[in-house]
């Protein structure tokens, strides 16, 4: 009768039955642990552990990120990216370092022609050389508010204190007379229009501030110079209730970079012997 007990068999077989026993037991422990590795590591976000920097306050999701941390991470990148990523807006210069831009329509200009005291411009017409004698002079003064220059009269005209223009000149007050002779330029004071003849003329009309009350514009000449307009009026008024004028000007002139620029001069009739200094003067306007 035959025996089965392990005890009846040679230790030799013993030992081999055990060694092939644990390779069995070790190659299915080595391939459950690699069935987990490649599963962990296809999964979105997944990676070897040494790459994490620091771990997450949640627990990851192997779907796409949830909405609120993705729109909170957009709107801080678009906030530090924006002055960047519009060149367009940055980079394009303003109209002017003063924030102008021409008004985009002629309300001001009818409204101004509404004005009792300021007649239709006439139709383009020269100035003509006006009494006196012919004033020359090399010296100049420099507007660099404006963006021009103009001539520097001497004696009797002198220069004044400029508020609230930037450059003034004025030739002495004549007895009994509160208005006087200035030639002054500075920034137009009034919103500047699409064309230069309609500036002027808000300009004309604004100027009747330093002249006497009651004052009223009758136009002498209408004409464009270079970069500009330059209008001539006589400005008529009484003084003790005795009929009295002024001859002026204004020309206006696109500066470079900046608000056009205004050239005002008048001068009363009691000293009308220096009315040719008005054409020397509109004509010594210059860009700086």
């Amino acid at each position: 009768m035959k025996r089965s007990r392990i005890g009846d068999l040679p230790m030799r077989v013993i030992y081999r039955i055990l060694a092939v026993g644990v390779a069995l037991v070790l190659a299915a422990v080595a391939a459950v642990v690699g069935f987990v590795s490649s599963g962990s590591s296809d999964q979105p976000g997944g990676g070897k552990t040494g790459q994490i920097a620091a771990p997450s306050a949640a627990p990851p999701s192997p779907g796409p990120p949830s909405p609120e941390p993705s729109a909170s991470v957009s709107a801080s990148a678009s906030e530090q990216a924006s002055p960047s990523e519009s060149p367009a807006e940055t980079a394009a210069p303003s109209p002017s370092p003063e924030g102008w831009e021409p008004a985009p329509d002629r309300s001001a200009v009818i409204a101004a022609l509404a004005d009792p005291r300021v007649p239709e411009l006439p139709r383009d017409k020269r100035l003509g050389r006006l009494p006196g004698k012919a004033y020359k002079s090399k010296r100049r003064i420099e507007d660099d508010r404006s963006g021009v220059s103009l001539i520097r009269f001497g004696k009797p005209w002198k220069v004044f204190g400029a508020s609230p223009f930037s450059t003034k000149q004025v030739l002495p007050k004549v007895k009994g007379i509160a208005h006087r002779a200035m030639l002054v330029s500075s920034p137009v004071p009034i919103l500047v229009q699409r064309k230069a003849k309609d500036t002027a003329l808000l300009a004309a009309r604004w100027t009747l501030n330093h002249h006497p009350k009651g004052s009223r514009i009758g136009w002498v000449a209408s004409q464009p110079i270079k970069d500009g307009w330059l209008l001539a009026y006589r400005v008529k008024y009484k003084i003790k209730k005795k009929a009295r004028s002024s001859m002026a000007a204004v020309a206006v002139v696109e500066a470079p970079g900046a608000k056009p620029a205004m050239l005002f001069v008048t001068i009363p009739d009691t000293q009308g012997r220096r009315w040719r200094d008005i054409n020397t003067a509109v004509s010594s306007l210059r860009l700086k």
